[in-house]
């Protein structure tokens, strides 16, 4: 029995940092809810939290009311993190957290469910730590604080309270910290009592330093049994079950993909209904709280009944997969959509609808429907409506629906697309002027191009997206397409941040699984110089939708803009994996090679393109390229040639490239 024990535990110095949210429980679910979303993009926009997450040595562990995280380099890596989250926290004054921090041993152990779980006597006494202070307070163990007060930076920032009062009987020293406005420098609460306790003379034992050593030993060889239920009691205040994979490996059950629906359609140009189907089912189970859904983004660079299923299911980070076909024949529509559990490849559910055009919304909501019951997801009342719903009455209204759909779905980057969408949801809307989602895609679409100039920014573009939105909005107050959309028309429109924030904020309650939303508040975040929250809406929208180009590149953009390089590449590849040989994605590592100083990577990675002057952005890469090796030769005779001509379709770059020409003469 002895070796038997000795084999199970394998002890390891954690660095743990408790994180509690102070009155977490007199909230509502819905305010609950909302605070840890919060909390969790300030927790991940850290630089400890990314750093120790890239280099692969971070456990996250949730708790009922906050979370604890582990660290395995150094003691200083919780203590920077506490202090982030509380500089973060100074424009987030709803949000009250106390803080507990501690170095100890943990061990994984397997728990009823067959997962890995932390527990061990680091664990224990990190709670302990947190729950000697108030609001606002960053309490370390004096195990920690030794440890750091052989770092002169670290002296001042460390203020001895003495002994609190544990479980148990005993007495833990803690030390508080705190600089510049950063945590909390009044005495806890906790050790002003056991202080007026102290001086009536009750008498508690302490856990001394010097007996701490042997006290970790002897707990964790003879506690080793119960050590998990003594970590449940204390993480799982409200039952939650404390996982310690992380979110590259950890798949939850409740996860969905839908690839793109077959068109069996005798006539291709019905490929457009097959699209709307496949959107239409998707949306539906994206507003399902309980389900995480990947965004159609994500999932469009596959094939319809692709042979490679559990690979995929790796790339999304899902465990099921959807696929499908549609059939359209006059006003008949045959529908054919199976569920597949991804790990094995075996078939839980599928289904053939046939019906007439005019009912094809019960088709999308019984298949929403039937799936969630596969998966065995909570639907609230109001879900279940939103499933059920009809967006609309009129067959021709929804086909042109669809049409401007499929614009859209393609990406509105060029001009061509963008006024193909904003026609068919044009008509859309007067063929049913009640079509509430129609003239929500209609505010997004014209919003759209009036930020990225793919249509004519004039007044009446922006006037347009104003009346859609707010029209959508009166139709159906609660409609999350047309709150997002509102919040589209400030960010994109007016500028006006501090609304947009406000609409998106709304929107995801709505639109529990929109990777949109966090893309849009990445955005906005950034433009207003927020970088921390900018990344960690990044990460969120890269959550729901992984393989997203755009997501990717703009996420590579910002590690760009904060010299991150190491981290713009990574974004940069994983763009690569998904479309090779990227053109503009080769340019861009070239340029980031040309910041570091590394000429010869960037001409090596700029050598097999070839891009016209048409091609912006790795057009400049190589003439920078030229300029930076002190060879203008090479492009002077090119730029020379070009300008002897000008394309009229280049318009004001026709400037910028004499501005180079200019440059490279020099």
């Amino acid at each position: 029995m002895p070796a038997e024990v000795k084999k199970e535990i394998q002890l390891e110095i954690a660095h743990l940092l408790f994180i509690d949210v102070v009155g977490y429980s007199k909230l509502l679910v819905n305010e609950q809810i909302e605070l840890m979303e919060q909390l969790n993009r300030i927790v991940r926009g850290t630089e400890c939290f990314r750093d120790a997450e890239a280099s692969g040595k971070l456990i996250r562990l949730p708790t009922g009311d906050g979370m604890v995280l582990l660290f395995f380099r150094s003691p200083e890596q919780p203590v920077r993190c506490a202090l982030e989250i509380s500089q973060a926290l100074r424009s987030q004054s709803q949000i009250q957290l106390r803080m507990g921090v501690h170095s100890g041993p943990v061990n994984q152990v397997v728990d009823v469910n067959d997962q890995m779980n932390i527990a061990g006597a680091g664990i224990n006494v990190g709670q302990r730590v947190m729950d000697c202070g108030d609001a606002g307070h960053i309490l370390l163990s004096k195990h920690v604080a030794d440890d750091l007060t052989h770092y002169r930076h670290w002296q001042p920032d460390l203020h001895d309270l003495g002994e609190c009062d544990v479980k148990h009987g005993l007495r833990l020293h803690v030390f508080n910290l705190y600089r510049d406005g950063l945590g909390n420098p009044a005495v806890p609460e906790k050790l002003k009592r056991g202080r007026r306790w102290k001086k009536a003379g009750v008498s508690i034992q302490p856990i001394s330093a010097a007996r701490w050593r042997k006290f970790v030993l002897i707990a964790a060889l003879l506690l080793s049994a119960v050590a998990l239920a003594i970590s449940f009691s204390i993480l799982s205040r409200r039952g939650a079950v404390i996982q310690t994979r992380s979110p590259a490996t950890f798949v939850p059950e409740k996860s969905i993909a839908v690839l793109p629906f077959e068109n069996r359609s005798e006539e291709r140009a019905n490929a457009y209904f097959a699209d709307g189907i496949q959107d239409e089912i998707l949306t539906r189970l994206s507003k399902i709280a309980d389900l995480k859904v990947i965004s159609r983004t994500s999932t469009q660079h596959y094939k319809s009944a692709p042979e490679n299923l559990p690979e995929i299911a790796r790339q999304l980070g899902v465990a099921h997969i959807v696929e499908g076909s549609v059939q359209k024949s006059g006003d008949s529509v045959r529908v054919n959509v199976q569920l597949i559990k991804a790990a094995n490849d075996s078939h839980l559910w599928a289904d053939t609808f046939d019906r007439k055009l005019t009912d094809i919304f019960s088709v999308e909501s019984e298949v929403a429907k039937a799936i969630a019951d596969q998966l065995r997801a909570k639907l609230t009342g109001q879900e279940e409506q939103i499933i059920a719903a009809r967006p609309t009455n009129n067959v021709e209204a929804y086909d042109a629906y669809l049409r401007g759909l499929a614009y859209n779905l393609k990406a509105l980057d060029t001009p061509a697309a963008s006024l193909g969408a904003q026609k068919y949801l044009r008509e859309a809307v007067r063929l049913d002027p009640n079509f509430a989602l129609a003239w929500a895609l209609l505010s997004y679409v014209d919003a759209v191009g009036y930020l990225t100039t793919t249509l004519q920014p004039t007044l009446a573009l922006r006037e347009e997206a104003r009346q859609a939105a707010e029209t959508a909005l009166t139709l159906q107050p609660h409609l999350g397409e047309a709150v997002l959309a509102k919040g589209f028309y400030h960010y994109a429109c007016l500028k006006d941040y501090d609304t947009a924030v406000r609409y998106f904020e709304q929107a995801r309650q709505l639109l529990p699984n929109s990777s949109q939303i966090a893309e849009s508040l990445a955005y906005v975040t950034r433009r207003r110089g927020q970088w921390a929250q900018s990344e960690a809406y990044f990460n969120e929208a890269g959550q729901l939708d992984p393989r997203n180009v755009k997501l990717l590149s703009q996420h590579a953009l910002s590690y760009i803009a904060l010299r991150r390089f190491p981290e713009a590449v990574r974004k940069l590849d994983q763009v690569l994996d998904i479309m090779p040989d990227d053109l503009d994605t080769l340019a861009e590592k070239a340029a980031i090679a040309q910041a570091q100083g590394d000429l010869r990577r960037a001409s090596a990675l700029l050598a097999p393109l070839h891009p016209s002057a048409d091609h912006r952005s790795a057009f400049e890469v190589q003439l920078y390229q030229a300029i930076l090796e002190r060879r203008p030769a090479l492009i002077v005779p090119r730029l020379q040639e070009i300008l002897a001509s000008p394309d009229p379709a280049l318009g004001f770059y026709n400037g910028e490239l004499r501005f180079w020409l200019g440059w490279a003469q020099e």
